[in-house]
């Protein structure tokens, strides 16, 4: 690819057309190279380096470019100096059989989606679907967010909700006047649903997938919880209740 065609990826529209982001700093690309040991099609990534990096080992293809071009594609104000190139397709794995879901709808904070990536892959088996107009996962300050974790995750954008009726047969969701999460029916829902950090989730939309509420009981003495934190302790209580 073209320095550019690199260098509109960091525009949504130009990955979603191109097919690919842009994943930037030293950290991340270990951490790509070592998702690629267990998802080979992350091996279709390229790189892209300075000299300060030319002897980097790396199984993905390498192409040497000057710092002034690494600027051009960089998207942090004082580039490392290694880029990789990954192809969108290779985050996207089919869905397995028996894998539960974390769905998040209409989600805007990048910061909230790098935090329930990191949780997802750090008790690993879960995939994660957007619906339509939530924060674009290969946004680079989400990938940045997500220290890594989003090559871990098998990812699915723009699912609506309605599709979940013909995928998963115990949805649940979280709502103050629910049963708490430590009770058993908890952890054997197979789609969690979670809302817009504002709006929620459409009570209609909940009502069709006949999904149950669960609450996190808490002191009462503010409404809700971080999205990123209420994901984290039911992710923790549903493995807690499948041990």
């Amino acid at each position: 690819m073209k320095l550019d065609e690199i260098k509109k990826l960091q525009q949504k529209k130009y990955r979603a057309q191109l097919g690919y982001c842009l994943v930037e700093g030293e950290h991340l690309v270990l951490e790509l190279q070592r998702a690629a040991v267990q998802r080979p099609a992350l091996l279709g990534a390229e790189l892209y380096l300075t000299d300060s990096y030319q002897h980097w080992d790396s199984p993905f293809p390498h192409h040497l470019i000057s710092e002034r071009q690494m600027a051009s594609i960089s998207d942090t104000k004082t580039p490392q100096g290694i880029v990789a190139l990954v192809p969108i397709e290779a985050l996207q794995p089919a869905a397995s059989s028996g894998e539960p879901a974390i769905y998040l709808h209409q989600i805007q904070d990048p910061g909230n989606l790098g935090t329930i990536l990191r949780t997802l892959a750090w008790f690993g088996g879960y995939r994660c679907l957007l619906s339509p107009g939530s924060v674009d996962p290969y946004n680079p300050k989400v990938i940045r967010a997500s220290m890594g974790a989003i090559f871990h995750v098998p990812l699915e954008t723009e699912v609506p909700i309605d599709a979940l009726s013909g995928r998963y047969h115990q949805p649940g969701y979280l709502d103050m006047q629910g049963d708490p999460i430590s009770r058993p029916g908890f952890a054997n829902c197979d789609c969690y649903i979670f809302g817009n950090e504002a709006r929620g989730v459409p009570h209609e939309s909940l009502s069709a997938l006949n999904a149950r509420a669960f609450t996190i009981p808490g002191s009462g003495l503010i409404e809700s919880l971080n999205l990123g934190t209420a994901v984290s302790l039911s992710v923790y209580e549903r493995q807690r209740g499948k041990a």
